[in-house]
């Protein structure tokens, strides 16, 4: 049933209305009306460069006893409730600011020091292979004196495993660092996996480029928009977090030492690349619809030349035959016993004569 009804909705809305309402129709101001989750995954890492601690916690008052540990505290919270968030934030010394933005939907990715924290929102992407759409989840990091806290919508995927595999090892830098290196790995990772949804949208790209050139049609104009449709998501993404990474590096705040900086203008480095082939993508896009466009036209030229073509090669015929055909008492040849074969003769020697001329001439 539910394949009955994609397939309905894919006919009768092939362009997905849908996908830009969803992309379009986004209001910060708005009240966030997102279904809070049953339960909540939290995990604690407690380390520093001897030892680690590492727990999953079922109520957010657990990890409490961490805030005076003298170690780096990593807590991840996967599922947003705001009594959790609340609870949490106010134990930390979190201000109700800072609170609202993490609560909040379609923030765009910014940067923020406030009362002794700094708070730092971006969006996580992922691609969708079913429905070729790019998936967006807000995530908010607080960086404080001993302790990272980071909230994440979805608690089935994130892209911080290879974060939680280096850290189990002693000699790994992340364990001789504090916790403005976590802070910058964090934000690291989110930032590569950026590559990773464009390099799923440049093969997108080039398959529909390939269908193009051989076959375009109806479907192919549906998906050219489609794909334009997720590059609006893509660099609505993007763009916004240079200018945070920047704001991050302007930053005077004590919670970053002077050495973690060169690591933020590494990442200042890939998100003006990533923004740059976002560009790119977007522009390629435009060009596909051009092709498609010029395609389709050529293709209705082919059409329309051949037309042409056999009419003028029947005007002959049509010709001698209304000649033959008037209602005259007197017409030559019209009761010679060779005037039958003399005209069909004529219909058949005329054309052929035009198309020597019509090939010599390279029209076709």
């Amino acid at each position: 049933m539910r394949k009955a009804n994609s397939y309905l909705d894919l006919v009768l809305n092939p362009f997905n209305l849908f996908r830009t309402k969803r992309i379009l129709n986004i209001n910060p101001t708005v009240i966030p009306q997102r279904k809070e989750p049953e339960s909540i995954n939290l995990y604690v890492y407690d380390y520093d460069a001897e030892n680690i601690h590492e727990e999953r916690l079922k109520n957010v008052k657990d990890c409490f006893t961490y805030k005076h540990s003298n170690r780096v505290t990593w807590i991840n919270i996967d599922g947003l409730r705001r009594t959790d968030v609340e609870v949490i934030c106010n134990h930390y010394g979190i201000h109700p600011l800072v609170q609202e933005d993490i609560l909040s939907i379609g923030q765009r990715p910014k940067v923020d020091e406030i009362e002794g924290v700094m708070f730092c929102l971006l969006n996580m992407l992922y691609f969708n292979e079913k429905e070729s759409a790019v998936e967006v989840e807000q995530i908010s990091i607080v960086l404080g004196e001993q302790f990272v806290l980071s909230f994440q919508e979805d608690a089935s995927r994130d892209v911080f495993n290879p974060l939680r595999d280096k850290i189990q090892f002693r000699q790994n830098k992340i364990r001789q660092s504090g916790t403005d290196y976590l802070f910058y790995t964090l934000i690291d990772l989110i930032v590569d996996s950026y590559f990773v949804v464009m390099e799923r949208l440049s093969d997108k790209i080039e398959t529909l480029e390939e269908d193009i050139v051989r076959n375009p049609n109806k479907r192919t104009l549906a998906r050219i928009n489609q794909l334009r449709k997720e590059m609006i998501v893509l660099k609505r993404n993007i763009a916004p977090v240079r200018d945070m990474v920047n704001g991050i590096l302007r930053s005077e705040s004590n919670l970053l030492e002077e050495r973690t900086g060169k690591y933020f203008k590494d990442i200042y480095d890939h998100i003006v690349q990533a923004n740059d082939l976002a560009e790119n993508y977007r522009d390629m896009m435009m060009n596909l619809h051009d092709l498609y466009l010029s395609n389709v036209n050529l293709k209705m030229n082919e059409v329309m030349k051949v037309m042409a073509i056999v009419t003028c090669l029947l005007a002959p015929a049509t010709v001698i035959g209304g000649l033959f055909g008037m209602n005259f008492d007197v017409i030559p040849y019209a009761h010679h016993r060779w005037g039958f074969y003399i005209a069909c003769s004529l219909m058949v020697l005329i054309p052929l004569v035009m198309l020597y001329i019509f090939r010599r001439r390279g029209w076709f």
